[in-house]
């Protein structure tokens, strides 16, 4: 089955595609469309990631779509939804100095990221699922793999960055990982359902 990303980051395309079972195969929407920009002005990860998938539902094409982002607990949960757009259009280095200069002497270093992932027919029913991995933050940015927040992000039972760890080890555990895994859990619960 073919399901159109609603996404133009080359990043998350390939990660998402990494992920994805034997029977399903991903497309960027942005092969079918000239943008896939939606305003991203939810107040859940869950409505962000339907707010994608409603904006095309139009094309009449099995759609997936997410939003993630990082929560750091001393910060109050930030940059959480405004991950991506945290500081404006700046680079995520820029982002993630930011992020640890406002850290610099918190012990408190407890992070996670979240994922929704969701998908639509083309009759705009939808299925949505959730994944969740628990970290902390470093001290520094380190590694070279990955992208977003990857250099500042430990995850749970590690001491080393996702970005040091590569990304054969951030997608057999990572938020994304999670969330499309149940995500296409049950898509083939749904399709198997009606054979």
């Amino acid at each position: 089955m073919k399901l159109y990303l609603v996404s133009t980051n080359s990043h998350k395309v390939r990660e998402i595609s990494s992920l994805v079972p034997s029977g399903f195969f991903i497309e960027s929407l942005g092969t079918v469309v000239d943008s896939c920009a939606v305003r991203e002005d939810g107040v859940t990860y869950l409505q962000n990631a339907l707010k994608k998938l409603e904006a095309f539902l139009d094309l009449g094409l099995p759609l997936i779509s997410d939003d993630s982002g990082l929560e750091i607990e001393a910060l109050g949960g930030m940059p959480g939804l405004n991950s991506a757009r945290y500081l404006g259009d700046c680079g995520f280095g820029e982002k993630m100095k930011d992020i640890l200069l406002k850290l610099r002497g918190v012990t408190n270093r407890r992070a996670r990221f979240i994922c929704t992932a969701a998908y639509t027919d083309s009759k705009g029913t939808y299925i949505a699922a959730e994944g969740i991995i628990e970290g902390t933050i470093s001290h520094r940015i380190r590694g070279e793999h990955g992208f977003g927040y990857d250099p500042i992000f430990i995850p749970e039972n590690n001491d080393m960055t996702f970005a040091e760890l590569g990304s054969e080890f951030k997608n057999s555990c990572s938020h994304r990982y999670r969330a499309f895994k149940r995500l296409f859990e049950l898509l083939s619960l749904c399709i198997g359902s009606r054979s």
